[in-house]
């Protein structure tokens, strides 16, 4: 196609500020995510890189809550810019596709109230700006595709760089896309200088965090391998059902057109790579073990593919048959705004919106959760208490006790767990009481270091909310060895 259509940048533009009034509507609600009060902990203490990802969300978080405050909707205005950008990339890759005014706002509505997207975009998680660099890349490579213009390889390669820099996952998408030209062409946009100027400017970007990475021992690596190991088997399990329901029902036939189109519609043949592209990083995923909503962010440019030939099969439709897909439509919708925003009491949480999406659990209780590890702290006597240390289980709670605990009179937490294992350990000179949260398994390395507990409180949230504190024990416990040498040892991932 010699001329794309105009961007339809004031319906699209709507479409973005209902988004963004929806989503700050609804940030204050429930609390922080435990994630989230990871990364705000990170953000404190920046660095080119963490055990489990690179630093980008941290940056992010700290940038966000720097401006808007230490709060679940300071910190979120971050997710709600990267959702309404995200909306308008998709709507722009339509276009690509010679998508028109209804095209690109059908596009721009569907990516706004997908399942997966109204999840991302409501907390911050490295999920949120991953989707929209996928996006970003997956734009820039159609451009290049489109127009043979060996210039977008600069940036595809700022886009990669920025990608590593806050998930590998990005590598998953250049090999399903780099198949794709193999297979589909068209080839010759890999004949050019341009495309190690654009690798060149991507070795840059990340070098920083692969070199951090490097340095500490590739933790990021040991992280994939646990998952994979933990959780492989249910991912495959999962992952062909989670394909039709992470984005939403009623968009997987739009989704699936987007695979078939390239095939039927020979202007289009440049865009076979992408069709290639999802089976490709669908089977990595599977081999892997990988979770499976990894791949759902090159789901919404098939749905910009596919949306014209859906909005044209609708068209030719009767009454009957579009009444009953805008009824679908509208139960598709009502259950994503039900899963993926908080816009139920938290209390009616439990049942089937925690079965579907865990994530607004883990958003619930931090305050009381604070509140019960001040009162078992108060059982240490007041002697013993200069010296005693919090040992957290895991990050979500060592992040809860950092932003809650000062305002009731808690110290510094510690944590083995992921990245507060390297802001740690406990001086030597602590030898008090180990006010420990959670249990210790028998016969691992813990137990023989950490002995004699006492459980002195069980927390329970205000709102009855199932989630993974829910029932924890905290108790009172000894210390065996001074805590620089305990400390490697008592170090984990999962």
């Amino acid at each position: 196609m010699s001329q794309l259509p105009r961007f339809a940048a004031l319906p699209v533009g709507i479409v973005v500020a209902v988004q963004a009034v929806v989503l700050t509507a609804l940030s204050g609600r429930y609390g922080f995510h435990r994630d989230e009060l990871y990364f705000v902990a990170a953000g404190r203490r920046p660095d080119w890189g963490y055990v489990d990802n690179p630093p980008i969300t941290p940056w992010l978080a700290r940038a966000s809550t720097a401006l808007f405050g230490e709060t679940p909707m300071g910190l979120r205005v971050a997710a709600t810019l990267l959702g309404m950008a995200t909306v308008v990339v998709v709507a722009l890759i339509a276009r690509e596709f010679g998508g028109g005014r209804g095209v690109q706002l059908f596009t721009a509505i569907s990516t706004a109230l997908s399942t997966y997207v109204l999840v991302v975009s409501h907390m911050l998680a490295t999920n949120s700006a991953d989707v929209l660099l996928w996006s970003l890349i997956a734009f820039f490579g159609l451009r290049l595709l489109r127009t043979g213009d060996g210039r977008w390889w600069l940036a595809v390669g700022a886009a990669t760089g920025l990608g590593l820099a806050n998930k590998w996952l990005v590598l998953l998408l250049l090999s399903g896309l780099g198949v794709g030209v193999a297979v589909a062409g068209p080839r010759r946009v890999l004949a050019t200088w341009w495309l190690a100027a654009g690798a060149g400017i991507a070795v840059v970007l990340a070098a920083p965090v692969v070199l951090w990475q490097a340095s500490h021992g590739w933790p990021m690596l040991t992280v994939a391998g646990g998952i994979s190991e933990d959780d492989g088997v249910e991912n495959r399990v999962l992952f062909v059902p989670m394909q039709l329901v992470l984005l939403s029902p009623v968009l997987v036939p739009v989704w699936i057109a987007g695979l078939v189109r390239p095939w039927r519609d020979p202007g289009l043949r440049w865009a076979r790579a992408l069709a290639i592209a999802y089976p490709v990083v669908c089977l990595e995923l599977l081999v892997l073990g990988g979770k499976p909503y990894y791949s759902v962010p090159l789901l919404l440019p098939l749905v910009a593919l596919g949306a014209e030939p859906v909005l044209r099969w609708l068209g030719r439709g009767g009454t009957v048959r579009r009444a009953l897909i805008a009824a679908a439509a509208a139960v598709c919708v009502a259950v994503s705004v039900l899963i993926g925003l908080p816009v139920v009491p938290a209390p009616a949480l439990n049942g089937p919106l925690l079965a579907m999406n865990k994530e607004p659990g883990e958003q619930v209780g931090w305050p009381d959760f604070a509140d019960s590890v001040a009162g078992a702290w108060q059982r240490i006597p007041d002697t013993e208490r200069d010296t005693a240390v919090i040992l957290a289980g895991n990050y979500g709670e060592a992040g809860a006790i950092e932003r809650y605990g000062p305002e009731r009179g808690l110290p510094q937490p510690y944590s083995p767990h992921m990245s507060y294992a390297d802001w740690g350990p406990p001086p030597d000179r602590l030898v008090g009481p180990v006010l420990l949260i959670g249990r210790i398994q028998p016969g691992t390395p813990a137990s023989r270091l950490i002995t004699g507990c006492r459980p002195v409180a069980k927390h329970r949230n205000a709102d009855g909310v199932d989630n993974d504190e829910q029932g924890v024990v905290l108790s009172l416990c000894s210390l065996t060895r001074p805590w620089s040498v305990a400390w490697p040892q008592l170090r984990h991932y999962y």
